[in-house]
């Protein structure tokens, strides 16, 4: 299993990299490193403010190669699928006033 850990510093850059559109939510991860789709992982999450990490088990799901067209930073996505903390609705509330936004994200 990989292993990864996220720090974000701000509710946009968390916004940039949370994948709503997954069904249990998900996470992009800029990484140069390669990976199959559906390599299993866990991953270290702070959220802004937040005192300590929360970890989360999922699945590679989305692949971002380097080189990629716009300048999209490499990396992968990650589709939450054990959510012990129930980090998605903390990255929701952080993140509602983004949420319909048009600003880019990193993934779609």
């Amino acid at each position: 299993m990989e292993k990864f850990s996220l720090e974000f510093v701000s509710d946009r850059d968390l916004y940039q990299s949370y994948m709503p559109f997954l069904k249990h939510g998900g996470i992009f991860i800029r990484t140069p490193e390669q990976y199959e789709l559906g390599t299993e992982c866990a991953v270290d999450i702070m959220l802004p403010d937040s005192l300590e990490p929360s970890t989360v088990e999922g699945k590679v799901c989305w692949l971002t190669p380097l080189g990629a067209q716009n300048g999209t930073p490499a990396g992968v996505g990650i589709s939450f699928l054990k959510d012990p903390d129930n980090i998605r609705n903390q990255i929701e509330k952080s993140i509602a006033r983004f949420l319909n936004s048009s600003e880019p994200t990193l993934t779609m």
